[in-house]
């Protein structure tokens, strides 16, 4: 890496290890773990449990789009820290009485940064992106249970250097409407890099992700709970807690509902002389109208800075 845009790239791959929400950074990719679904964000950033109809659930769980109307189109933008802004967009089809396929695509845009020598001169600017393209498709098991598989093309450039990776997801969900429960496991981020931003570095793996969620409708009461243990593979200096995110909807129709959740390693990990600054907690809620769905959630990422996360549904 030349000399002179090595205080640039230092700052930017700070920025990449807030976007981990301090998690392992031995792994590459870390905006992956950043919430793309304001429904999921709400809830804490990481269920993967709720049934919805709603496309942006590709991000956390695509055995979950076997519930979303055929032709559905959904965006999303994330207000990330500083100049940081996601990009996210997906479709959905139905294949068949039982499939859906899906399309998506994310960006993590760090915005301009300065080009500078070894003295701090300054020489320009240049600017950095991770990018996610991914594909899947989801299939009726039976009658409750649905499974899925995603494939996934990674691209980061940062100013002239660039990396690529290649990277799968597996997903599983039992749904019992009658009983109003959901369960879901998923194994997220399985790969690795393909290419590195220099031919002399390590090639990285992809932040392995294995979570479990469950998910409970009240018939006598509009609420729905929601537990996910998060990151279940890695006890590293986590605590027992620590992998653990609630939620809780509360649902006033069939067309609103508004989520709370709380996350117990962002509230650990985002402390500051052992206060969280409210880090941890989540809300969010959403409307759907007709064909028309949108979805608003608030969180904080970090204790400098409060993301907005905001996305918008249509069926064609």
């Amino acid at each position: 890496m030349g000399m002179k845009r090595k205080m640039g790239m230092l700052w930017m791959m700070a920025t990449m290890s807030v976007a981990a929400f301090a998690q392992d950074g031995r792994t590459g990719y870390q905006f992956l773990h950043i919430p793309v679904s304001a429904h999921s964000a709400a809830l804490g950033g990481a269920n993967i449990s709720i049934v919805e109809d709603d496309a942006t659930l590709m991000w956390t769980n695509a055995a979950l789009m076997t519930n979303v109307s055929d032709n559905t189109i959904a965006l999303g933008f994330n207000s990330y820290i500083r100049s940081s802004s996601l990009f996210s967009a997906g479709y959905t089809k139905a294949i068949g009485k039982r499939g859906t396929w899906a399309l998506g695509a994310q960006m993590l845009n760090y915005g301009k940064m300065d080009e500078t020598d070894e003295l701090g001169n300054e020489l320009g600017s240049f600017t950095a992106k991770d990018m996610n393209f991914q594909t899947s498709y989801s299939y009726m098991l039976s009658e409750r249970w649905s499974g899925a598989l995603v494939a996934k093309v990674l691209v980061s450039n940062y100013a002239n250097y660039s990396s690529t990776a290649l990277g799968a997801d597996l997903a599983l969900n039992y749904f019992h409407e009658d009983k109003g429960i959901s369960f879901s496991a998923v194994g997220r981020n399985l790969g690795g890099q393909i290419s590195t931003f220099h031919e002399d570095d390590h090639r990285q793996s992809l932040p392995f992700d294995l979570a479990l969620g469950f998910s409970k409708d009240f018939e006598n009461a509009p609420l729905r709970v929601s537990l996910t243990a998060d990151d279940i593979t890695n006890w590293e200096d986590v605590k027992f807690i620590q992998h653990f995110v609630l939620g809780v909807d509360i649902l006033p129709s069939k067309n609103t509902w508004i989520a709370l959740g709380y996350n117990f390693r962002r509230a650990h990990e985002m402390k500051v002389q052992d206060k969280s600054h409210w880090a941890g907690f989540s809300i969010g809620a959403g409307l759907n109208v007709k064909k028309f769905k949108v979805g608003v959630a608030y969180g904080k990422y970090h204790v400098a800075s409060s993301s907005l996360l905001i996305n918008a549904g249509f069926s064609l």
